[in-house]
């Protein structure tokens, strides 16, 4: 989806099209209706904090501000854009539209997130058809027609990329954003993947790329064309060379139509740090609200965890995480609280806190579903 959270807003907000906007605000930067029936919006350059950004929309990107992004340097870079609170039910309920949507065309589908899904359209009646001179004549009808049905279903737009594995579509669906739908075979590579950054590749991280800039290798196609021995001594063997095949082009994974989830976790980060004796209430109030989201976020799924655990990063940026494993599962949320309280008692809070998350793990299908 493009610009996913961004875009819902625009719908709610439709005055606000084509200026740049950034999503990552708290409660306080809601929209203030005056009298007139017009609306005032909270602007970055009045943000004081150390929120980061969800996403923007892409006057706002044209600053150079990005998701992840703190929003004290984002507002540094775009001051004048607008600032909206993030609001989760809304996309979460979007998202399942835009999802049902695609299933009406394309029952196949791999969930990879709140905006994502990889989509195996290879058994799809028409997907191997030539239309005139266009090889991609079927599948290109396939991928409009997708987007036509997103489209009148969530009035947002979505970029599909159409590729002979996911480690391809995962590339070429952002290669013509937005609104894409872009269409590529194996002989396309040189064009259109080798001259790109090799940071593209999804599972090249930040230690990864520079690791290769070391080696000489700025781009998937040095990539590519770079020694597989060489990159197995320096990576070791599993990863030098799905390195090497990911840069080729080279992916044999599945769509996978359904995987349970691992484990479920809310965390926030502070605007300020707070002091656990001091910022007792807030601190009190914040870490219930977790376990309440949390506990929702389960039961709508419907799972019960085992494994209840909390997140702490302090004042100098050290992480501490504890865990309690019961005897049964659980997904209720004064549960939840109390699980993760007994976790808490266990860490030393003599420093400020910057960032308290609450998780559940080790989760089983709840009896109630």
């Amino acid at each position: 989806m493009d610009a996913f959270y961004a875009s819902v807003e625009l719908l709610r907000y439709p005055e606000l099209a084509g200026q740049p906007v950034v999503i990552g605000g708290g409660r306080r930067h809601q929209p203030v209706l005056l009298a007139d029936g017009t609306r005032r919006f909270a602007k970055l350059a009045d943000y004081a904090g150390r929120g980061v950004i969800t996403t923007a929309t892409y006057a706002a990107r044209d600053y150079g501000v990005h998701s992840g992004m703190g929003l004290m340097k984002a507002a540094a870079l775009a001051p004048q854009a607008v600032l909206l609170p993030t609001d989760f039910d809304e996309y979460r309920a979007y998202s399942r539209r835009f999802k049902a949507a695609v299933a009406e065309v394309a029952p196949v589908i791999e969930d990879r997130g709140i905006d994502e899904i990889y989509i195996d359209l290879s058994d799809l009646p028409g997907a191997q058809d030539s239309v005139g001179h266009d090889p991609f004549g079927g599948v290109r009808a396939l991928g409009l027609e997708i987007k036509n049905n997103v489209r009148r279903a969530t009035g947002l737009s979505c970029s599909i990329g159409i590729t002979p594995n996911k480690l391809l579509a995962k590339i070429a669906s952002e290669l013509d954003k937005p609104d894409g739908l872009t269409l590529l075979a194996r002989d396309d590579l040189p064009l259109r993947i080798w001259p790109l950054p090799v940071r593209r590749i999804n599972g090249i991280g930040p230690k990864a790329g520079a690791k290769l800039k070391a080696l000489g290798i700025d781009t998937i196609g040095q990539l590519a064309a770079h020694d597989p021995q060489d990159l197995v001594r320096h990576f070791g063997p599993n990863i030098g060379r799905w390195l090497h095949d990911a840069a080729c082009g080279i992916d044999d994974r599945p769509v996978v139509v359904f995987s349970e989830p691992v484990s479920m976790s809310r965390e926030t980060t502070f605007d300020r740090d707070l002091h656990a004796r001091r910022d007792r209430a807030e601190l009190g109030r914040v870490f219930t609200e977790l376990a309440e989201a949390v506990a929702q976020d389960l039961q709508r799924k419907g799972y019960a965890g085992r494994t209840i655990g909390i997140k702490l990063r302090f004042e100098d940026f050290k992480t501490v995480t504890r865990d309690l494993t019961l005897a049964d599962a659980i997904n209720d949320a004064k549960a939840i609280r109390h699980a993760a309280g007994l976790c808490l008692k266990r860490v030393d809070l003599s420093r400020r806190i910057r960032l308290l998350g609450v998780r559940a793990g080790n989760l089983a299908r709840s009896p109630a579903r």
